[in-house]
């Protein structure tokens, strides 16, 4: 048995040499040799749950670094050495006297840091170790992800239980890491695995479904392929064409998403057509191969996305259409060229430049940044996985600049991406020239005119209604400051700041004011003395709270509208909801609005009662 694992080891380890010889030196080969030979050496001891040797893993791992994600010598060499400093005596400052600082840094970033007590816990602690790495060098994320990609293929061996943290950790933070960085097959493959040992039976059922469709269209769609591949080689262009299947755990979100059953699911398969160009442009190859298929076989209206002309923010580049097959089927095609596909494949790892994901990555180390700033005020993770998100849309400002959101997005979130001042006092959008309400969704292409006003502040609901860090971050804080203050008004007679209250401490430890006239205070002041405490409820610029008032009086030609006028015109106030009525010429009116304090609301009502006809003003509670 042992004499097998050796043979595999060697076999396993001489592809990866043959690999990286093709593009490092002679220098850089004996170097990554050295590197497997220490590894073997630190690990010798070792086994893996599965029996096997231990450094079978980091064999795997750089690997996948090597031939996955074709990265250099010194990542290659960090994912052989991964685990040393962890599992053996051997430390960092060995790795750095044998190995040189860069490598260092990368196996420091990968191991996980041993301590008495963890800020949060110690996954979250390990994941901000990893992500303050994220400095314009990714090398040590990518090597986290051939590790943990390894581990998840490798899952079987280990108990249900160790299988669900793997799999929870690899679902909520690994697999959208990598679709963020545009690991589309790394991506796509760990989101699979971990779908598979945290809801086998459901895994089963789908894998098994999508095989026996595999077996009732298989000819349909080899026809439909060949059709379409004779119809571009007539125009002499040359492509290859492959359909491509989606995974089970793809299904299934589609299943959740629609609200279906396997049958009613669309889009469990595409049709990829892959081609090269030579002199002429991507784009117009791919325009052409377009215009002949459109000619040919029916287009599906508003099917059409151009991530050619407009990637997606981790630098995918495709062209999608669906096109009607004569079995009258919506066939989805995806035209992308062979660079293309190779991007997606190896995502930012393939042009390791600034221009490629440098402004996602910019963009995302100011969020780690912020959240290490805002740390009491908005939770780590929440923060990271909002940057995580699994696809993008792009709309624009009235002026044609483009903003990457993620999907779902609310005019809010493109508010907050502009500026946070902007998001803040948000009052409406317009989406495509039409008067909409800031919650409302956005989708690809939308082109949003955000309203505001200096005096509006969010409401506490809008939290709810938004994606991104930003929205999260800025609304958070808002409310936030408002629960600092540790009062909270009592439903019956709803004080305001300037009314005279008194605070009775309730079991919680929230003080719940009243109105000091307040019949409930009255009874608990008699009742639960020693819970009463003094309170200073004073005026916040940055806090409105409802109110409501009555009016009566003789009804008038434009009685109604200097009312309004006192309240929003001289006061500038929000109305939320008015009611009138007129029986026999004498008017009531009804209105709630927002105010500051008691003596704003005072104000308003001083100025009503000066209106012509107007006999009473009254303050009455929102029930």
């Amino acid at each position: 048995m042992e004499k097998d694992y050796l043979t595999r080891n060697n076999e396993s380890v001489e592809q990866l040499f043959h690999a990286m010889r093709q593009r490092v030196s002679d220098e850089e080969m004996t170097r990554i040799r050295s590197a497997y030979k220490f590894a073997s050496g630190a690990h010798k001891e070792q086994r893996r749950k599965t029996g096997e040797p231990y450094i079978v893993h980091p064999i795997a791992v750089a690997r996948i670094v090597a031939e996955e994600l074709e990265l250099g010598a010194n990542p290659v060499i960090a994912a052989f050495l991964h685990d040393v400093v962890e599992d053996t005596p051997c430390s960092l400052e060995d790795i750095r006297n044998l190995y040189g600082d860069d490598v260092a840094f990368l196996v420091g970033v990968v191991t996980k840091q041993k301590k008495d007590k963890y800020e949060r816990s110690k996954q979250v602690d390990n994941y901000r170790q990893m992500l303050a790495s994220v400095e314009y060098d990714i090398r040590a994320l990518l090597i986290k992800l051939a590790d943990r990609l390894h581990n998840m293929r490798t899952l079987d061996s280990m108990r249900p239980d160790k299988q669900m943290k793997i799999a929870g950790e690899t679902d909520y933070f690994y697999a959208p890491l990598a679709n963020r960085l545009g690991l589309y097959h790394i991506k796509t493959e760990l989101e699979n695995l971990s779908f598979r040992y945290r809801c086998p039976r459901e895994y089963a059922a789908i894998e098994t479904l999508l095989e026996e469709e595999k077996s009732r269209n298989g000819k349909n769609l080899e026809a439909f392929v060949a059709k379409v591949k004779g119809l571009l080689e007539e125009y002499g262009i040359d492509v290859h064409l492959e359909i491509r299947y989606r995974m089970p755990y793809s299904i299934w979100r589609k299943m959740q998403s629609a609200g279906c059953d396997f049958f009613h699911v669309t889009g469990k398969h595409y049709i990829r057509i892959i081609y090269t160009h030579g002199k002429e442009s991507e784009k117009d190859i791919c325009l052409r191969i377009y215009s002949v298929l459109s000619d040919s076989f029916k287009e599906r209206p508003g099917s059409v996305s151009n991530y050619i002309n407009a990637p997606k923010e981790n630098g995918y580049q495709s062209f999608h259409v669906k096109l009607l097959s004569e079995q009258g089927q919506w066939e989805e095609i995806h035209i992308s060229s062979e660079r293309m596909v190779r991007n997606s494949r190896l995502g930012c790892a393939a042009e390791r430049s600034e221009s490629n994901i440098g402004l996602w990555l910019k963009k995302f180390n100011a969020v780690l940044k912020d959240m290490a700033y805002h740390a009491r005020e908005i939770d780590f993770m929440e923060g990271v996985t909002s940057s995580f998100y699994n696809d993008d849309i792009l709309v624009f400002t009235p002026k044609g600049q483009g903003v990457i959101l993620p999907k779902d997005s609310t005019a809010l979130d493109f508010a907050f991406e502009i500026h946070s001042q902007i998001g803040l006092h948000a009052v409406y959008a317009r989406i495509n020239g039409k008067l909409s309400s800031v919650i409302t969704k956005l989708h690809r292409g939308d082109c949003v005119e955000i309203g505001t006003d200096e005096d509006s502040i969010p409401k506490e609901t809008w939290i709810h209604h938004v994606c991104t860090y930003k929205a999260k971050k800025g609304l958070q804080a808002i409310f936030i400051k408002r629960s600092e203050i540790a009062y909270s008004r009592d439903k019956h007679c709803h004080p305001l700041p300037g009314d005279e209250v008194i605070g009775f401490k309730a079991p919680d430890g929230q003080i719940i004011l009243h109105k000091r006239n307040c019949p409930n205070a009255i009874r608990l002041a008699s009742q639960q003395g020693d819970t009463i405490v003094a309170v200073n409820f004073e005026e916040d610029e940055a806090i409105l709270y409802p109110t409501r008032i009555k009016i009566r009086g003789v009804d008038r030609y434009h009685w109604l509208s200097e009312i309004i006028e006192c309240i929003a015109g001289k006061q500038h106030l929000s109305i939320i909801r008015l009611f009138t009525e007129t029986v026999d010429r004498i008017a009531e009116c009804t209105v709630d609005f927002m105010v500051h304090s008691a003596d704003e609301l005072q104000a308003v009502m001083d100025l009503i009662s000066k209106i012509k006809g107007v006999d009473e003003v009254s303050r009455i509670n929102i029930e």
